[in-house]
């Protein structure tokens, strides 16, 4: 009587075991958990590859101003090279011999209007 007792009671719980794990497999075969699974792979992969390419560009700028100092030492230009004066238009042209009315420049006789021969 025990004996029967004890393997009854063993395919009772390997029945649910097995029933528990079929269940449990046809939930993660919907079509609704299919694309979670799938939608949550692709924002790991697209968040690795994001990480991925921000590390590369911080590497390239890293080697590019390295390797732009080597060539500034190799030419010998300094850091901070004093920039020329801006050149500007005299507006007004002073003569030497009267410095009280200033004179100013004449515009070009030919016009750049397209529309003036037509």
């Amino acid at each position: 009587m025990f004996r029967r007792t004890f393997w009854f009671s063993t395919g009772v719980a390997a029945g649910v075991w097995a029933t528990t794990k079929v269940n449990r497999k046809l939930r993660q075969l919907t079509p609704e958990s299919l694309a979670a699974t799938a939608a949550n792979k692709a924002l790991e992969t697209g968040q690795r590859l994001k990480d991925r390419a921000v590390g590369f560009a911080l590497d390239v700028r890293d080697n590019m101003a390295q390797r732009e100092a080597e060539l500034e030492e190799a030419l010998g230009i300094h850091a901070n090279p004093e920039l020329p004066s801006p050149r500007r238009r005299t507006a007004i042209e002073n003569d030497s011999d009267n410095r009280s009315t200033p004179k100013y420049i004449e515009a070009p006789m030919h016009s750049y209007n397209r529309n003036e021969d037509h």
